[in-house]
């Protein structure tokens, strides 16, 4: 195995972390992504279908914001994620940037909050999913 795969292989993947105990998932995304077609239909349809499986586990809050949300507190950002209150980080085009800054990290949490609270959550959410499914037939 080359050492790539190896490192690869050594990093725990979500999949795996979402099962155990004492771990929490706070996930927030925009109704469009869910018709962001990156596959064939039945790839897309089993994405989808996961997310409904994931987003139904206990340890998962998945959020999502409806496309005629009529007033934005804040329009979508590049893809970030927040770990605790220890670390931030950004998904740039060319790179990964990480931020330990205590200001910097308050920044990212203030704008998760803020999309968090446009979004919908439960049966909501998951009707949202069902449509995304339902428009690939």
């Amino acid at each position: 195995m080359s050492k790539a795969l190896e490192e690869r292989a050594a990093v725990p993947s979500l999949s795996r972390i979402i099962h155990q105990a004492g771990h929490r998932f706070h996930l927030v995304i925009e109704e469009g992504t869910l018709r962001c077609q990156l596959g064939d239909r039945d790839a897309m349809a089993a994405q989808l279908g996961y997310l409904l499986t994931a987003g139904a586990m206990p340890a998962v809050s998945l959020g999502i914001i409806p496309s005629h949300t009529a007033e934005r507190s804040l329009w979508p950002t590049e893809l970030f994620h927040v770990y605790d209150d220890t670390l931030a980080s950004v998904e740039l085009l060319s790179a990964q940037v990480n931020m330990t800054q205590p200001s910097e990290i308050a920044l990212h949490l203030k704008a998760f909050e803020q999309l968090r609270n446009m979004a919908v959550y439960g049966a909501d959410a998951r009707a949202l999913i069902v449509k995304a499914i339902d428009a690939l037939r």
